[in-house]
């Protein structure tokens, strides 16, 4: 097979007239706003994004197939299916014709790493949310306040012919400021050129390929093949530049801190940690300006580094990277800790700072985007803090305006904890911090109980999944990061399908202290006993269905309204006192 190119305005001809489908047994959209982001700007940045694969269509389609996402459902003639490609080219489908419902994709430009003078493009994902018939928050849809913000929409780069659009938006962002309403022009055009001369070159398999063989050649294009990876790398050049063994180092370093390895590759880990200590972007760029003789002397103070982290992390209830709502944050607990005072006041402060930094990385949008140079930032200005005295106002992520806290909408629109969102992670770490008990062996939130792997725990549905399908609740609002709870596989195959109210009385029945335990036990998930105690045996269908969506929406307010106190107390550096969270719920 031979690579064609095929440039992104062919690709969206090709989707608008439904020329291109997907075979059904394709997985559906999997990519969260992160990876849409990154997509996004590597087009900006002119850089390549791999192949795609399809398989012509002759007189039949080989394969039962669908239509792309947000894609019209009729048109010409089915002549290709795509087998592999379909998360790149929904994303930029999607993002720019503003057709996700929680997001919206915004420009915003960077300090390039390797040239202070000029600025690079990046695509920033804005969490967005409706309320009484409008989309929240509105500067998103107001030129003016948008460019304020610095900010560009990406649906000004679509491949059509919007130019009245794009001059509209530009006077009323910027008025009738004739110069800078010709260099925003010719900054959106620039952008546009980038868009419209995006490749992204496909193999294609003909028309006559067996069903099989179409089969197998995708199977082989979406499995991961063994490449040389910057470590392997890095590896070779310390070897050479030291005469040492990088590998015995890490390998010593895993003896010595054995839990580092359950929250991060611990090579990639190392090379983090090492770059920001010296001063460097965590990053494939920041890697190769490395002092390789000056890691391996300080090699001692990196591995200290690297056990105060993990420490740190244990007393925060974080165990692991399957429930870490962001890595970025850590190697820069990391490279802090030798900037740590002695004096236990100091120390104390120290500590509260750290806290403070880990939970807004957790609970806020400053990690959705360049999260490589901001962590570069925000290490600069906790080191200033710490060792310099200043405000912390220098830190970009305790910035209140740029970084807000999340709002109960916010909290609202936050996912599935076991998909890679960093709210919906980190509000999943608000329960474990404060203790998140199971529901029938009252097993707390430990290390052990956490990460066994003899009785593992599994993302539990608080209002059954088959009780909410069948009120007619889509699956987004029921994958929501407020309908789920931690607990025990053993819990979660009791409790099953069964209704909150059903479940609830059985634990209660079982449990040697009675109810008042097991309403216990469920405030330390944050859970409102009053909203979810509900139950609907005897109920006519039509009238069921109402009331589980009345009900169900009433849980997720009052749930959503405690956890979103939470975090800001969490993120002042405050205690969690269950009492005062849930003193207005229960």
């Amino acid at each position: 097979m031979h690579a064609h190119d095929r440039f992104l305005p062919e690709w969206f001809n090709r989707i608008r007239s439904r020329q291109i489908t997907l075979p059904r047994f394709q997985r559906f959209m999997a990519w969260g706003h992160g990876e849409v982001s990154g997509l996004l700007t590597t087009v900006l940045r002119g850089l390549p994004s791999g192949a795609t694969l399809i398989l012509e269509v002759g007189d039949e389609e080989k394969f039962k197939s669908r239509t792309m996402v947000d894609a019209p459902e009729s048109g010409e003639k089915v002549t290709e299916q795509l087998l592999d490609g379909q998360q790149r080219l929904t994303a930029l489908w999607r993002s720019l014709h503003d057709k996700y419902a929680d997001r919206s994709y915004l420009i915003g430009f960077e300090d390039d790493p390797g040239d202070g003078s000029t600025k690079l493009p990046y695509v920033y994902g804005q969490a967005r949310w409706s309320k009484n018939g409008s989309r929240y928050p509105m500067w998103v849809d107001d030129p003016k306040e948008c460019w304020n913000r610095g900010f560009i929409p990406i649906t000004l780069l679509r491949p059509d012919d919007i130019l009245p659009e794009i001059r509209h938006w530009i006077a009323t962002s910027v008025g009738n400021d004739h110069d800078k309403k010709d260099k925003l022009f010719d900054e959106i055009i620039a952008l546009r050129d980038k868009v419209k001369a995006f490749n992204l070159p496909y193999l294609a398999l003909p028309a006559k390929t067996p069903k099989e063989v179409a089969l197998d050649v995708f199977i082989k294009m979406n499995t991961s093949s063994v490449h040389l990876s910057t470590y392997d790398i890095v590896v070779a050049l310390v070897e050479e530049e030291t005469g040492k063994s990088l590998h015995e180092h890490v390998d010593a370093l895993n003896m010595a801190v054995p839990r580092a390895a359950e929250y991060a590759d611990l090579p990639s880990l190392v090379l983090d940690v090492v770059a920001l200590r010296q001063d460097r972007i965590p990053s494939q760029a920041g890697y190769r300006g490395i002092d390789y003789t000056r890691m391996l002397n300080e090699w001692d103070s990196v591995v200290k580094s690297i056990k105060g982290m993990v420490s740190f992390l244990e007393d925060e209830s974080i165990f692991d990277a399957q429930r870490l709502p962001s890595y970025t944050a850590i190697p820069i607990l990391a490279a802090m800790w030798e900037h740590l005072p002695t004096q236990p006041d100091k120390l104390g402060n120290a500590r509260l700072l750290l806290r403070k930094y880990l939970w807004r990385a957790f609970l806020t949008s400053r990690y959705e985007q360049s999260s490589t140079s901001n962590a570069l930032q925000d290490y600069r200005g906790l080191r200033k803090v710490l060792c310099d005295g200043t405000a912390e106002d220098v830190v970009p992520i305790l910035n209140q305006e740029s970084y807000p806290l999340p709002s109960k909408e916010m909290v609202l629109q936050a996912d599935w904890p076991k998909r890679k969102s960093i709210l919906g992670r980190g509000l999943l770490s608000l329960q474990l911090k404060c203790g998140a008990e199971d529901l029938a062996d009252g097993a707390r939130a430990t290390v052990a109980t956490i990460t066994s792997k003899e009785h593992p725990r599994e993302y539990h549905h608080l209002f059954p999944a088959a009780t909410l399908d069948d009120a007619g609740i889509p699956d987004e609002q029921i994958f929501r990061a407020l309908n789920c709870a931690l607990v025990t596989w053993r819990t979660n195959r009791t409790i099953s399908d069964k209704d909150p109210i059903t479940y609830l009385k059985e634990r209660a029945d079982n449990c040697a202290l009675g109810e008042e335990e097991m309403k216990r036990r469920l405030r330390t998930h944050l859970i409102p006993y009053a909203r979810l105690a509900v139950g609907y045996d005897g109920i006519p269908d039509d009238e069921r269905r109402g009331r589980v969506k009345n009900d169900y929406d009433a849980f997720l307010s009052a749930r959503a309204e405690v956890l979103a106190k939470a975090a800001h107390r969490v993120c002042e550096g405050k205690a969690l006192e269950l009492s005062e969270l849930l003193n207005d719920a229960d």
